[in-house]
């Protein structure tokens, strides 16, 4: 090679080797640079996306000035098939490397859902329905009262069928662990019948204080082979569960044939009549020691209890005066 072919090829390598470096400088600015977005975005990344479709989103939304330079630099990270799919909070400002960084980790939005105590699975089942970013159709109902009332926390595209599921699983779980370290001399013969006796003190009160006598009145009355006289299990004989009963019960309602009506039946109605709270069960696992035999409301909220029938129906004419008076 003369002198003047090796002058020329080492002008041109310097030249190519100075282009390649002034973009490489580039490259590094576009990737580790500030991306646009002035505040933080929220991304969903639909299950199967391709790096392509996700680069596109993140353009569209304005997390990313070019989906070419994503790409690109998701290869060199080698973290373009291990983009996560779900909703996903990106920063202000965050760099491609950083945004590459959330995608990668995949920790996505957290959201929730919260099931009450006392609600009818139908009831429970159409919260679920509502919750946004949870896909695809309802399973079949369950039996009823076995989904546990709580708050749960699920992901965008998590689907209706396993927070259904999670739901059943929690309310098994938290009563074989109740039914294992249960009261001793309790009139119960499984879990489940526990169960149905947690819903009816679960629809009897709504004060925490309560439930455990609440039930102690319950199980006094099941050891003397009495009629548990319950007025939500007669509505939910009306009922099914399906929706509330608008109106006051009857006198024909108490004397009504239907599976749940305890003051027509002996023992316990045939399932759950509401979905429990982990308070209801411990309630019936461990029930307050009480001579009470009756309760009702007395206008506070609470209840009045008594040992006696004359008591009781004291203060059953003291609540229905003050029914009267505050109609």
């Amino acid at each position: 090679m003369s002198r003047r072919s090796t002058v020329i090829a080492i002008v041109l390598f310097i030249v190519v080797a100075d282009v390649l470096f002034g973009g490489w400088i580039w490259f590094q600015n576009k990737v580790s640079g500030p991306g646009p977005h002035q505040t933080d975005q929220v991304v969903l990344v639909p299950p199967g996306s391709g790096i392509q479709s996700i680069a596109q989103t993140l353009v569209d939304q304005g997390v990313i000035e070019s989906d070419w330079v994503f790409r690109l630099a998701a290869r060199i990270k080698q973290a373009d098939r291990s983009l996560k799919s779900g909703e996903f909070t990106i920063p202000a400002k965050a760099s491609i490397y950083e945004v590459l960084t959330v995608l990668t980790k995949g920790e996505t939005v957290s959201r929730s859902f919260t099931v009450p105590e006392g609600l009818t699975v139908v009831e429970a089942l159409a919260i679920v329905d509502k919750a946004e970013g949870l896909m695809g159709p309802l399973p079949p109902a369950p039996d009823e009262g076995h989904l546990l009332p709580e708050t749960y926390h699920y992901a965008y595209y998590d689907t209706k069928v396993q927070a259904v599921r999670r739901m059943e699983k929690a309310l098994d779980a938290a009563l074989e662990k109740a039914w294992t370290g249960r009261s001793e001399g309790l009139p119960l013969n499984s879990p489940e019948e526990a169960l149905v006796l947690a819903s009816i003190v679960e629809k009897e009160t709504g004060v925490a204080a309560e439930r455990p006598r609440v039930a102690g009145v319950f199980i006094n009355r099941l050891k003397r082979g009495m009629k548990l006289q319950s007025d939500p299990t007669v509505i939910y004989g009306i009922t099914r569960g399906e929706q509330p009963l608008d109106r006051e019960l009857t006198r024909a309602d108490l004397d009504g044939a239907t599976a749940y009506n305890t003051y027509v039946i002996s023992g316990l109605p045939p399932t759950p009549i509401a979905n429990v709270g982990q308070a209801a069960i411990e309630a019936v696992m461990h029930p307050e020691e009480t001579d009470a035999l009756y309760f009702v409301a007395d206008g506070t909220g609470g209840h009045a209890f008594s040992k006696t029938l004359n008591e009781h129906n004291r203060n059953v004419a003291k609540w229905r005066k003050f029914k009267r008076q505050n109609r």
